[in-house]
């Protein structure tokens, strides 16, 4: 027969799995990027130290503004052992490991896509998990996705690439954050772990398609409005 008891038990079965799924995908984000960043240090020839630093910045860069943002404490990438454990290992294996070709190339974007899915929809959870509204959770969403992205490219002395110049970026994480948001009016918090990984996915797909399509945010328009003078003189 089920109880009351047997009904509450697996309701907190249930929530500790989203919690710990969460926590995963979180960790998968954090490998993603560091291996993104690894492929740049390779390219500028770093020493191991630079593969570790530019890896933790771009790896729990994200993660920490968006911690110190909402003001809940020690930024978890410093008081969970795990995100700084795997963003230094996997900076490591990078180091070891030098992987190229067109399988690999494609890979690195499908590490991309994932990261920023993964980050938008992570980020945007635990901003609601801390009482913020939709507007903020959108924005905390976005910059877990694209600042440890934004920092190391300011490391590297580059323009960082959310800025434009490219397919789909900043969007795709808006996108997976926005997923996060919907679910939350639509569903109970039990399920926050199924929704977070729905979104993650949502948004690396979009990213995948618009990388495949070409998919670009239109560029500032040369719009100028034109003086009395100027109507004149046109008209003449």
């Amino acid at each position: 027969m089920v109880t009351p008891d047997l009904l509450a038990s697996g309701g907190a079965t249930v929530a500790s799995a989203s919690v710990e799924l969460v926590r995963v995908l979180d960790l998968l984000g954090v490998a993603a990027n560091v291996v993104l960043a690894a492929l740049l240090a390779r390219e500028k020839k770093f020493d191991l130290v630079g593969f570790l630093v530019l890896g933790v910045a771009a790896g729990l860069g994200g993660g920490m503004i968006r911690d110190t943002l909402l003001q809940r404490g020690t930024p978890v990438a410093l008081t969970d052992l795990s995100y700084l454990s795997v963003a230094l290992a996997t900076a490591v294996l990078a180091y070891l490991v030098h992987v190229e070709g067109r399988w690999w190339r494609r890979g690195a974007r499908v590490l991309d896509a994932i990261a920023l899915g993964t980050w938008g929809a992570v980020g945007a959870q635990r901003a609601i998990t801390a009482g913020l509204h939709w507007l903020p959770a959108l924005m905390l969403g976005t910059i877990t996705a694209v600042g440890g992205g934004m920092v190391r490219d300011v490391l590297l002395h580059r323009t960082p690439i959310v800025f434009g110049g490219n397919t789909l970026y900043a969007t795709c994480a808006t996108a997976a954050a926005g997923v996060v948001v919907l679910a939350d009016w639509m569903t109970s918090s039990e399920y926050q772990g199924l929704t977070t990984l729905l979104a993650a996915v949502v948004g690396g797909t979009l990213c995948l398609v618009s990388y495949r399509l070409g998919w670009r945010l239109p560029e500032a328009r040369d719009w100028r409005p034109r003086g009395r003078a100027q109507r004149r003189g046109g008209a003449a």
